[in-house]
């Protein structure tokens, strides 16, 4: 893929950028490595100050930003503007928290004393993707810097204006030069990146195979990662659910995004008592979305990023077709205009034992199954290669136990949709990656966590 701005809702060549030489890399690490020795030593309330600056300039310069976002990858720009406020409800979260979450823990022992220090641990690599082109960034940015570490950033060839722009935010707000800097190279170049003595850690956030490589890369240099890969996630509706509410959830879990979301709800699993009454509901829900120019305020649906994601999205629909499945609404690309535009897609009576029940659509389609009972919707919803988010409908609460005790996810939400959210850890299990960002548990990843034993 070249590194280029590249409209998903026209097609259109905006901008090309020439990737950076190896000379160029090299600088880049050398200043960043400076940069460390130095801001390592600078204190909480300081970086706390920078961060909430940067929160300051998102939130001032949100309505170019979320323009930009839109330009290169194609979300609604309302949905972009929810993106970059996100963001600086993140940076404040971690200016205001950082110090306790990283604040020397004492253990009696049989020293004078004894306790855990957290201290930084250099240059930390982030891989992102493209879909959250700020907020998966941030995500990690907030809580790395806060900790003391500097940031290195790979973002996805197709949205290099937004990783320079963030790099801007960053230098703007007051944070020393070096602290953050972005890397316009191709996903080739990353294992090498990954050989340098300076870079002590990464985080990756994309798809299995490009979590893989640089696991394993990382894995030959004895380097820890923490990787958020592919998701799968079930949307579990019970006969006690509250369905008008679900329906609802459930349009928005599914299509948010423009449906190209990791935790997006892929795979709804209805109890055959209301599977009738919910599919129903839900083509209601879909009939009425509108896909069209992502600027625009009353579109809800627009471009998929890119055209393979397009073609790619439309082989799995063929491939389900092809197993016995029945779609009941879209299925096929937008031919009439420019774009990479999928319509909302509903498919039904898809066997879940076919290889394809068992793959991440990233796009607007949903895959409806039917259940006799709890057990059955637990069994269907493990039965995937992932493991990030699940939702559960019901308001039993036996029922709410059962799903919050066997569902096998990093995340279950009961009568919710699931989400990311600064408060609390994100992650999964399985093939949907490990470790875990956001929360007290996300600003540990990247520290030395050292014992400190005194007599």
């Amino acid at each position: 893929m070249p590194i280029a701005t590249i409209n998903p809702a026209t097609g259109e060549l905006l901008k090309n950028f020439e990737p950076h030489s190896d000379a160029e890399i090299a600088a880049k690490l050398d200043l960043a490595q400076q940069a460390f020795e130095h801001y390592r030593q600078t204190s909480f309330s300081e970086r706390s100050r920078w961060l909430d600056k940067v929160a300051d300039i998102l939130e001032q310069e949100k309505a170019d930003l979320a323009k930009l976002m839109t330009l290169e990858m194609g979300k609604t720009y309302k949905s972009a503007i929810a993106e970059v406020e996100k963001c600086a409800w993140v940076c404040r979260y971690y200016a205001e928290h950082a110090a306790q979450f990283l604040a020397d823990t004492y253990v009696e022992t049989d020293a004078t004393k004894s306790f855990v220090k957290y201290q930084p641990l250099g240059i930390i690599l982030a891989v992102m993707p493209w879909n959250f082109p700020f907020w998966q960034v941030f995500r990690f940015a907030a809580p790395a810097l806060m900790a003391g570490n500097v940031g290195l950033l790979k973002h996805a060839s197709n949205v290099p204006q937004c990783a320079l722009a963030i790099e801007e935010i960053i230098q703007k707000a007051g944070f020393p030069t070096g602290v953050f800097q972005t890397l316009l190279i191709p996903g080739a170049k990353v294992g090498d990146l990954m050989s340098d003595d300076r870079i002590k850690a990464a985080t990756l956030t994309g798809s299995e195979p490009a979590g893989i490589s640089l696991a394993v890369a990382s894995a030959k240099q004895i380097k820890k990662t923490v990787l958020e890969l592919g998701g799968s996630d079930p949307f579990i509706v019970l006969e006690s659910a509250d369905l008008q509410a679900a329906v609802a959830v459930a349009t928005t879990a599914r299509m948010l995004n423009n449906g190209q979301s990791c935790i997006a709800a892929k795979r709804f699993i209805l109890q055959e008592a209301i599977a009738d009454q919910f599919e129903k509901l839900l083509l209601e829900k879909y009939q009425g979305l509108k896909v069209g120019d992502p600027m625009q305020p009353d579109t809800d649906i627009g471009p998929l990023a890119t055209p393979d994601i397009l073609r790619d999205l439309e082989q799995q629909v063929q491939t389900c077709v092809k197993a016995g499945a029945k779609v009941l609404i879209g299925g096929q690309p937008l031919a009439d205009r420019p774009g990479n535009f999928f319509p909302p897609t509903m498919i039904t009576d898809l066997s879940p034992d076919s290889a394809i029940a068992k793959e991440e659509f990233f796009g607007p389609v949903a895959l409806l199954f039917r259940v006799p009972d709890i057990d059955e919707a637990i069994k269907l919803a493990n039965a995937t290669p992932f493991g990030l988010g699940a939702s559960a409908w019901t308001t039993n609460s036996q029922e709410q136990q059962r799903f919050i005790d066997e569902i096998e996810a990093g995340a279950v939400f009961i009568n919710g949709m699931v989400k990311s959210d600064p408060r609390i850890p994100f992650g999964g299990i399985k093939r949907s990656g490990y470790g875990r960002e956001l929360g007290i548990q996300g600003i540990h990843e990247f520290v030395n966590i050292k014992t400190v034993w005194v007599k």
